[in-house]
């Protein structure tokens, strides 16, 4: 989950001022026709990253997402790649439960993560179990969505559900190919900051499975920055691990960070220590790592 008081006092003032059918459906039949493009089931290393299961209920405030969101789950799915938001549809999702039955949707958004590069995390809500009798345990689309650049058809995709009680994850690093792009999509307030102007020679985005902040609520700072390890390997083959120059895509409440690199160096992977982060369900995240994949 994204972090609700941080990011949803922000949408309160401005997601009006969004273009609702954009980033938010609440469309409870697929309606997007079939364009015969290959499908997520077939092709190596596409289609839903995780399902972070991150809280059982929604605060009052979630409303600025979607209306009648309150006391909903809240669920964010991570894909492979950035989709086309046009075919995105709360009836895209089927949620499955412990008990075998099936969860009612309500609504489905991109907010907050809307910058450039970061349209591939979708915010399921609805009621879809509780933790504690009949938690949510699978998320299929069994809808046509399909991927920003037309190739794919995420339909079949599913994954398990990362628990409650469960911190986030990493689930993907890539490129950035331009880390001084600003993003126009959804209100001003959930565009992340961006790199600094000079001692960056590339950027890597880092997305997590839900929402991550300190405990506090507050945004990473020097401290987390220099815990971040990034391996980065010469042009001789030679290996060695770095902390970023800088981090960015904060302020945003998103599941995203941007690690700006002081090296030309190939980045390899990204690794990250245990019990830094907290997500809005206030689990701490575990030591996690992932590699670094090519921008989609």
């Amino acid at each position: 989950m994204f972090r609700p008081l941080a990011i949803f006092a922000a949408l309160c003032v401005t997601a009006t001022q969004a273009s609702s059918q954009d980033i938010r459906s609440r469309d409870l039949t697929d309606t997007t026709q079939d364009a015969g493009l290959p499908r997520a089931t077939h092709a190596p290393d596409a289609g839903l990253l995780s399902a972070f299961h991150g809280l059982d209920a929604l605060p009052l405030i979630s409303n600025a997402i979607c209306r009648g969101s309150r006391g909903k789950t809240g669920m964010p799915v991570v894909f492979s790649s950035e989709i086309d938001l046009s075919t995105l549809q709360a009836g895209d999702f089927t949620v499955t439960k412990r008990s075998g039955e099936t969860g009612t949707m309500h609504c489905v958004s991109v907010l907050p993560a809307t910058d450039p590069g970061e349209l591939r995390t979708v915010l399921l809500i609805g009621d879809l179990g509780p933790s504690d009798t009949d938690p949510p345990v699978r998320v299929a689309v069994t809808g046509h969505l399909f991927s920003k650049d037309g190739t794919l058809d995420f339909k079949g995709a599913q994954v398990a559900v990362t628990p409650l009680a469960d911190g986030p994850s990493l689930v993907l690093a890539q490129p950035v190919a331009d880390w001084t792009k600003v993003g126009s999509l959804g209100p001003r307030r959930v565009r992340g900051s961006l790199c600094p102007e000079e001692g960056v020679e590339q950027a890597v985005r880092v997305t997590w499975a839900g929402g991550v902040t300190l405990a506090n609520g507050d945004d990473p700072g020097a401290a987390e920055r220099q815990l971040y390890q990034v391996t980065v390997e010469a042009a001789d083959g030679t290996q060695r691990d770095i902390a970023p120059f800088a981090l960015a895509d904060l302020g945003d409440g998103d599941n995203n960070h941007m690690l700006c690199l002081g090296t030309r160096d190939r980045p390899v992977s990204v690794a990250f220590p245990a019990s830094v982060f907290t997500d809005p369900n206030d689990d701490l995240n575990p030591a996690t790592s992932v590699k670094v994949t090519p921008a989609d």
